[in-house]
């Protein structure tokens, strides 16, 4: 039962989200800013539990899309605020790092879901 738990890609998302959460609660971000990154960063892994849910293929991809889509969100979110001064350079490299892992992770599953 829940068998997404024990996915590392699962995993990563929870570590990735809490992450970017221990960034919003430590920098001053605007309302807006908080709210969106903490919304994408929590939908990669609820997406991954969602889609591992499904039954058909087709619908599992789907969620795993969606999350990857988050990934992405972060990465624009996180780019932004490191231009506006917000974050430095090395928690823009490190969140982008563990971002990049899990884009490839999921890419890797969307693609075997394909065929």
């Amino acid at each position: 039962m829940f068998e997404f738990r024990k996915l590392t890609v699962y995993s990563k998302a929870k570590v990735f989200h809490q992450e970017c959460r221990l960034l919003i609660l430590g920098k001053n971000f605007d309302r807006y800013v908080i709210d969106q990154l903490g919304r994408a960063s929590f939908s990669v892994p609820l997406n991954i539990a969602e889609g591992s849910g499904k039954f058909s293929k087709a619908d599992r991809r789907n969620f795993f899309v969606i999350s990857r889509a988050s990934i992405f969100e972060c990465v624009a979110i996180l780019d932004i605020q490191n231009d506006y001064g917000k974050i430095t350079q090395d928690e823009f490299d490190f969140l982008c790092l563990k971002a990049d892992e899990l884009s490839r992770m999921l890419y890797s599953m969307i693609k075997n879901l394909s065929t």
